[in-house]
């Protein structure tokens, strides 16, 4: 067994491992060892129908079923301890996390803090108090454009099953929107490669008040979060709300804060300072495995 940590990354929604192939060059170049996850009906096992493909089909799309239907945050937690079992047989674990993907970091260190030995948020999820959903009606959240994915949404999720959204679109309006809440400090080419990694299904389950930090398990593990100053996503007040709320939860347990300038992609876009970042938590896990 190596002293060497293995950083285990896990996306956000619409997102999949491939958004990280940047960052895990960064850290390869470092020294680091790397891992990127695809939760359950994400990466190639995604969904992609003719109906996406241009010319588009928007009934088509609208009515497609998707292979995402029915899966759960326990389904996500449950896939994510796995690799989490296979990477602690080499070693120590940080387990780093990126929007949406908190939450399901969140569930698999309450289930298994011992497979855990740094748990990171990069603007992510981590409910404390409140449901991930019933976030969105506090202030911190009131200048987010929640209805932005709603200007290039793709049938009823209620019948599909699923959230859709159809990142393909050419709507002026919609891409200024995902531009704006997304990248909006990166350049339009930036943006739209990177949109186009995003897959069109989303699952529905975001959890349950079951799901927020426990104090007794997620609460044991040292833990970061990464404030990224220009999200429009995730605002600084509310990423330093959850900071907040899971300091109260443990205070013999506080965060480690960092801090990296941008918006909520732009750490993937341009990853150097933020595989230093996370190479300097490598060494403050585990002393001994400087590369």
């Amino acid at each position: 067994m190596s002293s060497q940590p293995t950083f285990v990354l896990v996306h956000g929604a619409f997102a999949n491992s491939f958004s990280f192939a940047p960052l895990q060059a960064e850290l390869g170049l470092l020294g680091h060892r790397s891992v990127a996850v695809d939760l359950p009906g994400h990466g190639f096992g995604a969904t992609f129908t003719r109906a996406y493909q241009a010319p588009q089909d928007p009934e088509g799309l609208a009515t497609a079923p998707g292979a995402i239907k029915g899966v759960t945050l326990a389904d996500n937690a449950t896939h994510l301890i796995g690799v989490l079992e296979r990477a602690k047989r080499n070693g120590p674990v940080i387990l780093v996390s990126h929007s949406r993907g908190g939450a399901t970091a969140t569930a698999a260190a309450n289930a298994r803090p011992d497979l855990i030995d740094r748990i990171v948020y990069v603007s992510a999820w981590c409910p404390v108090a409140l449901d991930v959903g019933d976030y969105y009606a506090e202030p911190e959240m009131a200048e987010v454009d929640a209805a932005s994915l709603a200007l290039a949404a793709a049938g009823n999720p209620a019948e599909l099953g699923l959230l859709r959204v159809n990142f393909r679109t050419a709507d002026p309006a919609a891409l200024a929107a995902f531009k704006s809440a997304f990248l909006a400090d990166g350049t339009d080419e930036e943006f739209l490669a990177f949109l186009n990694t995003f897959q069109p299904d989303e699952n529905l389950d975001v959890g349950t008040s079951a799901d927020r930090a426990q104090a007794a398990t997620w609460g044991t593990i040292p833990k970061t979060y990464v404030r990224l100053a220009d999200d429009a996503s995730m605002p600084l007040p509310l990423q330093d709300r959850l900071i907040r709320e899971g300091d109260e939860l443990t205070p013999d347990n506080p965060y480690d804060v960092r801090t990296l300038p941008g918006s909520h992609l732009k750490w993937l876009v341009d990853p150097a300072p933020a595989a230093r970042l996370l190479g300097e938590l490598a060494d403050l896990t585990v002393p001994s495995a400087r590369p």
